[in-house]
């Protein structure tokens, strides 16, 4: 990211993409049924959703129905991903933006653990906890080596947080890292390993079940992954879910800034049948911040949205710059060194139907709340209570167009 400061606001910005990958020209010439294998190593972060969406592609392509029970396979692996992580960007990559670790030095554990009751009966919210904890933060101070904690803005006048309250978020970002070896858990269980799992086939998915036999998908195995399923689920709902209310509380200015496109796009995502065509979760297109103006897209397959995807190389080093569908678009690079107002990145610009639009929680959100899906509402409404009962205050539909509106996006994808 480089960007043009004026005064106290930027004034001009480019985002740029610094590695060329050629993921398209790496499968040109191999077998489909194999491309979901490779495809997912562009990244060790975001791998099971390339893999599956590769998989998918070449099903679409050749008309072939998955089994539904292969279809709850992967979606139980996808939604552990995703849970891993949305729990990840709050804790570990997001949260020392919000939270002054040394300030926990000055915390009251007794008082940390009484402001919680009430609120959230997770077991770990207890004094003594939060007196262990105070203890390694001392000890990690008092060795001169903080590590990844060398370079926070400690004591900066827009840290916010009271002692207690950060005491009780560095427990937490501590706890989150055991909570994410969970997750990994439930992906590495059922698609053989984490990152890039390995269980996928071009129809289906490669886990034998066998309720009644050992060294298959057996009922002592499933209940297995469920214990895992369980713990991510009193994290969020008694750890995340609190926390993301709390950093509102304290920052409520992030409730105004950070809004972004106001278009909002979101594919329907974990289906229940074979074909692709029913979903628990509902996909659609929101234009202008006005939930009114949603329009479903009930399928992958959906014409409204597969016409109205295109990619532009305008400002990308690729040759043939017009606007183009990714399936007839090239990929071929051509690079010729950085220019402010031409070409300045190896990725390409994403648009629908002409127009800039945010994709991936909170767009997925305002989606479903616009397709009238009670059970999000119902847990907006949990975390809108919360923010209300620490502050006083309204939380409104307006003020989720913000950087904090993404964060509680993600809270209630997991929950």
């Amino acid at each position: 990211m480089t960007a043009k400061l004026r005064t106290a606001s930027v004034s001009k910005a480019w985002a740029s993409g610094t590695m060329w990958r050629g993921m398209e020209e790496i499968v040109k010439n191999r077998d489909p049924r194999d491309a979901w294998m490779i495809v997912q190593r562009i990244c060790g972060v975001c791998t099971t959703t390339h893999a599956i969406s590769s998989v998918r592609a070449a099903e679409s392509a050749l008309n072939i129905d998955v089994p539904v029970n292969a279809q709850y396979i992967r979606n139980i692996i996808l939604a552990a991903h995703t849970t891993h992580d949305h729990i990840v960007h709050f804790y570990q990559l997001s949260a020392l933006d919000w939270v002054d670790i040394t300030s926990a030095l000055k915390a009251d554990p007794e008082k940390a653990s009484a402001m919680l009751d009430g609120v959230s009966s997770w077991h770990l919210n207890s004094a003594q906890e939060f007196t262990k904890v105070q203890n390694k933060i001392k000890d990690l101070v008092a060795s001169g080596q903080l590590g990844i904690f060398a370079n926070g803005y400690w004591g900066h006048p827009a840290m916010q947080l009271p002692p207690e309250v950060n005491l009780i978020a560095v427990a937490h970002y501590l706890q989150a890292l055991e909570c994410q070896r969970d997750a990994n858990r439930v992906v590495a269980l059922l698609g053989g390993k984490s990152p890039h799992i390995q269980n996928l086939a071009v129809g289906g998915v490669a886990n034998p079940i066998n309720l009644d036999s050992i060294g298959t998908l057996n009922l002592e195995r499933l209940m297995y992954i469920k214990s895992f399923i369980d713990k991510l689920s009193d994290f969020v709902e008694q750890v995340y879910k609190v926390d993301t209310a709390v950093i509102a509380a304290y920052y409520p200015e992030w409730l105004e800034r950070g809004k972004g496109a106001v278009n909002y796009l979101s594919a329907p995502e974990f289906p229940t049948d074979g074909k692709n065509g029913s979903f628990l979760f509902p996909g659609g297109y929101i234009t202008n911040a006005d939930l009114s103006t949603y329009r479903p897209i009930t399928s992958h397959s959906d014409e409204f949205l597969i016409k109205g995807i295109q990619e532009s190389a305008k400002h990308a080093w690729y040759k043939d710059e017009a606007p183009q569908a990714p399936w007839e678009g090239t990929t071929i690079p051509a690079y010729d060194g950085w220019s402010d107002d031409g070409k300045y990145s190896w990725v390409k610009s994403p648009t629908f139907y002409g127009k800039t639009v945010e994709v991936g929680p909170l767009a997925n959100m305002l989606c479903k709340l616009a397709a009238g899906r009670e059970s999000t509402q119902t847990k907006l409404n949990e975390i809108i209570a919360l923010y209300q009962k620490l502050t006083g205050k309204t939380l409104e539909m307006a003020q989720l167009h913000s950087t904090l509106g993404r964060i509680i996006g993600r809270t209630v994808h997991c929950l």
